[in-house]
């Protein structure tokens, strides 16, 4: 949490989540004692826990979109304070929400927030522009995905059904110029989303910036035209993953609200084993060189030092068991990391995983790593080697190793009909964290060869050049 804000009378805290490139917000007025949350997380322990210790109440859960990404929170958040539930007038979902027109102001007390319809990253975006008090300038606004710190929201995703690209980043243009760079110069932007966002293709490190800057500084709003400005922001987008159409209607629903304080359930090595072969994933947590030196058979591996859920909702679908096998003490938060993207079908985690392991090495395997040395000579002793480029379409513009094949991680599932099980099969990706992932899809996939290089592509280069 980053507390943006202590003024006399607003509170304004900053959440972000690194693992999905998540911001959130509470806005408190102490002369009221009334507190909104925006866009939050679905485990939301620390909005409560944060509106208690400043003696606020939570009045309303707004959010700015059908989130795409990530399963918000608002459920639950009503469900524990009594909440409104509040979108756009626009949006339309299946539960029962406090509708707000473009323009509608809302007083916390002194705090006043007003809202802007946005639309182009989806039909139903809005803003929010903060007040500290009834006739100041703007302290800032709430963007959601519609602007980024160096970005804007994209307008192609499959989330907005029945609507074209071009017609979203039209409607993406207008909102950008007649409803956000109206507002003064200094006003503070606090985006939904920071750099890594598959929401976006050149988002920022930076979680704040203010209107000015982003006329000075951001691409988008620098282009000179409508229509350059649609080129900029249709072309080179990445390949958004696979759970996001199932978020972004899940979003729209009523649906089981999370336990976030219930551990998974621990399975012994045979009732794992048994899930599995009735079609559960069994989803292996650890860093990539802890798993390629023993995981059970069949294992899928997704680090939790990493992007877990984003990885896990490209390459397992949302209708699946999982069985997680993490180091102790990671249950609960792989299950709920899991559950932030909707992914609720934990049946389980094994056991005292090491000694499982070791219990049953018969059904333990290791995987094979590459230095960028190794995958080299590798090349020269195999001929016709099956090579596959992990990375998105951006980064492989500036090259790939050996003629590779090109299939983003997140694709793996859907096209791995592409290549050929029982070549020997080297994957890599930039730094070695998605190839691990991918690796493990093939193995589970029935390749009998595959291997995966450390350091990735980065590596290769840097002992290609050095040669």
């Amino acid at each position: 949490m980053t507390v943006v804000t202590n003024g006399d009378l607003m509170k304004f805290d900053q959440y972000y989540l690194e693992c999905l490139s998540h911001a959130s917000y509470l806005i408190g007025d102490e002369s009221s004692g009334k507190a909104v949350v925006v866009d939050p997380q679905r485990d939301i322990a620390g909005y409560l826990s944060a509106a208690e210790g400043y003696g606020l109440e939570i009045v309303m859960v707004i959010e700015t979109h059908f989130h795409a990404d990530f399963l918000s929170g608002h459920l639950e958040l009503a469900a524990a304070t009594g909440a409104d539930i509040c979108y756009s007038s626009v949006a339309t979902p299946e539960f029962a929400v406090r509708s707000l027109a473009d323009g509608e102001r809302v007083s916390l007390g002194e705090v006043v927030l007003e809202f802007r319809h946005t639309p182009g990253h989806t039909p139903e975006s809005m803003s929010i522009v903060v007040y500290e008090h009834e006739g100041a300038d703007p302290y800032g606004v709430l963007t959601g995905d519609t602007l980024f710190i160096g970005d804007v929201g994209r307008p192609d995703l499959l989330a907005s059904v029945g609507f074209t690209r071009e017609e979203l980043a039209d409607n993406l243009y207008e909102s950008l110029h007649n409803k956000l760079m109206t507002l003064p110069d200094s006003t503070r932007v606090f985006p939904a989303h920071g750099a890594g966002s598959a929401c976006g293709k050149n988002l920022s490190t930076e979680l704040t910036s203010t209107i000015g800057a982003q006329k000075q500084s951001n691409y988008a709003l620098k282009a000179s035209d409508k229509a350059t400005f649609m080129a900029l922001v249709t072309e080179g987008q990445p390949p958004a993953p696979e759970y996001f159409v199932y978020d972004a209607v899940l979003n729209q629903k009523e649906r089981g609200l999370l336990q976030e304080n219930v551990v998974p359930s621990p399975m012994s090595f045979d009732d794992a084993m048994a899930a599995v072969s009735g079609g559960a994933i069994l989803l292996d947590g650890r860093d990539p060189e802890e798993f390629s030196r023993g995981h059970l058979v069949g294992a899928i591996n997704i680090g939790m030092a990493g992007r877990y859920a984003e990885f896990a909702g490209s390459v397992i679908k949302p209708d699946v068991d999982i069985v997680l096998f993490v180091e102790p003490g990671q249950e609960l938060e792989a299950k709920n990391r899991l559950a932030r993207i909707g992914f609720d079908r934990v049946i389980g985690v094994v056991a005292e995983p090491y000694a499982t392991m070791t219990s049953h090495s018969e059904q333990t395997q290791i995987a094979s790593r590459l230095t960028a040395d190794d995958f080299n000579a590798r090349v020269r002793e195999i001929p016709g080697l099956q090579i596959v480029d992990v990375r998105n379409p951006g980064e492989v513009a500036g090259g790939v190793a050996h003629d590779a094949a090109t299939i983003p991680v997140g694709q793996i599932p859907a096209r791995v009909g592409e290549l050929d099980p029982s070549l020997p099969t080297v994957v890599y990706c930039a730094g070695g964290y998605r190839s691990s992932v991918a690796a493990s899809v093939l193995r589970q996939r029935g390749f009998i060869d595959v291997s995966d290089v450390i350091g990735g592509y980065n590596a290769w280069l840097e002992t290609t050049q050095s040669a």
